[in-house]
């Protein structure tokens, strides 16, 4: 919206700083994080009403939060802090209309699923299976919008490596090459809601690690944006994709005062409503720039926390109830060794920086 003022420069000449892409980064992240910060109390205060009790108290013992102290949905105030300051500044473009779809959609799935054990008083939300047809479902929806004004671009997957797509419409036809290519988002945004959604469970955890991803894919898209960056890089250029650096940056900076309430000992939970929300949103982004695969890197701790509970449930089941981590997610594997919540956590952060600067030397590897 404010980017308009740039059509205005004749009458002063400041005003078309409000057209370069890097300021109006820089200026979401900024309004969000004052909006955060104005609007932090008065939501968490509605919030402390509602209190979820503790979902993992039954499986943890000694290790469970005190569940019903903290307030859960935090998740709304980043999205309160975001999404102000994304309409603010980002340009409407179908990447960033399919990247809310994600964002707003999922975040509404995991509201519901909060809302529903805030009222029954237990940890028992929505089931699993309708949570992941729900998730499929707004990915599916996210992924039309794109498509419908996006055409071969949205039929593209690209893999490190290689300097031309794996799959494409002149290598495969208009209908195979946008059903694997609408596949493959579908899995991408579910899988990166549902990593997200099991990384979150210690104190600052999960939102130190989305601040890296986040900034990471930020930085991306602006470079994707450009057709010189991207050609030097040897990437895909998309057009528009630097508007999406724009909800990046609007996001870091709602994450920023999020993290500010849930670091330890916190004071307000994500809850589903933030950690699903914001997962699809990165998954979609990665997609929506062409760099799923740099998500599966920077984002490492995401993918250790999920390929965790796949591995632990697997072994489970083939060796008749034997266990490979001591609980998972993996994050409780090493409190039940003995390091206090805060270690697992900084290390955790650690980590996930870098895997965040790996992620940004497989831009090279073409």
């Amino acid at each position: 919206m404010l980017h308009h003022l740039a059509d205005h420069q004749h009458l002063w000449g400041p005003l078309r700083l409000f057209d370069y892409l890097s300021v109006r980064m820089i200026l979401a992240g900024v309004t969000a994080l004052l909006l955060g910060l104005a609007l932090s109390g008065p939501v968490l205060r509605s919030l402390a009403r509602l209190r979820q009790p503790e979902r993992d108290a039954r499986l943890m013992g000694e290790l469970a939060k005190e569940g019903g102290k903290v307030p859960t949905m935090g998740g709304l105030l980043i999205a309160a802090s975001m999404l102000p300051a994304a309409l603010l500044w980002a340009k409407p473009t179908p990447a960033v209309g399919a990247a809310l779809v994600c964002l707003l959609g999922m975040g509404a799935l995991g509201l519901w699923d909060d809302w529903l054990k805030v009222r029954r008083g237990n940890a028992d939300g929505i089931s699993a299976r309708t949570k992941l047809a729900g998730q499929l479902a707004v990915a599916a929806v996210a992924y039309a919008v794109w498509a419908a004004s996006s055409g071969a671009l949205a039929a593209e997957v690209w893999v490190p490596g290689l300097a031309q797509p794996v799959v494409s419409l002149p290598a495969l036809g208009a209908g195979l090459a946008l059903s694997l290519a609408g596949a493959f988002f579908l899995l991408v945004a579910t899988g990166a809601s549902n990593a997200v959604n099991l990384t979150d469970g210690l104190d600052g955890l999960a939102i130190g690690c989305v601040l890296v991803v986040t900034l990471i894919l930020g930085v991306v898209a602006y470079l994707a944006g450009d057709a010189r960056h991207a050609e030097y890089l040897l990437i895909r250029h998309v057009p528009g994709a630097g508007e999406l650096g724009v909800l990046c940056c609007a996001l870091a900076g709602g994450s920023l005062v999020f993290l500010w309430h849930n670091a330890a000992p916190a004071e307000v939970y994500m809850g589903d409503v933030g950690a699903l929300g914001i997962g699809g949103f990165l998954g979609a982004t990665a997609c929506l720039i062409h760099q799923p695969f740099l998500l599966a890197v920077a984002g490492g701790v995401f993918v250790l926390e999920a390929a965790s509970v796949i591995l632990q449930v697997a072994w489970f089941r083939r060796t008749g109830g034997r266990r490979l981590f001591l609980m998972t997610p993996i994050h409780h594997h090493f409190q039940k060794l003995g390091w206090p919540s805060t270690k697992v956590v900084t290390r955790f952060w650690i980590l996930s920086l870098l895997f965040g600067l790996l992620g940004l030397l497989t831009l090279k590897l073409r």
